[in-house]
């Protein structure tokens, strides 16, 4: 999944439920179900460090910038409302930012990390479920729908 699917279902948690323990804990769980479908990928393991910056740099602020006119948006919403949904917010994408400190800048300690999160996909990398393909991104966009759909209502 793209960062911003995660962003926004790990903003869903957080506006769901008020434990901040449960909150990081179902937030990093939903990354890796989430992982689980079928979903593309726009980094491969050959992508450059300014290429993977820069997507993911795009990526981020895409995910960021939606949950944060939602939030925004809200009229009345609480403050620690809107803690708990940028909390789940990050939990959700955290995973993925253990797998780039072990990817590109070799954090050994990080290692059983990485290779959970690869073992959790389904299709292996460079497969064509993982290619960068309308197909393989309806799954970001469901999602992504429900998440939105939950943080509005």
């Amino acid at each position: 999944m793209i960062l911003t699917t995660h962003a926004l279902a790990g903003a869903a948690i957080g506006k769901t439920f008020d434990n901040p323990w449960a909150i990081i804990a179902l937030s990093v769980i939903i990354h890796f179900f989430l992982d689980t479908f079928r979903h593309g990928e726009y980094l491969n393991r050959k992508s450059g460090i300014k290429e993977v910056l820069r997507k993911v740099l795009i990526d981020l602020s895409a995910g960021i910038g939606a949950v944060l006119f939602i939030t925004l948006a809200a009229k009345d919403m609480a403050l620690e409302k809107i803690y708990h949904i940028f909390l789940g917010s990050f939990f959700s994408m955290f995973p993925d930012l253990l797998t780039f400190l072990y990817w590109k800048l070799n954090i050994t300690s990080l290692k059983k990390i990485f290779e959970f999160h690869g073992r959790i996909h389904k299709h292996p990398q460079g497969s064509k479920e993982r290619a960068w393909t309308f197909r393989n991104s309806m799954n970001d966009i469901i999602f992504s729908i429900i998440a939105i759909a939950i943080l509005l209502f």
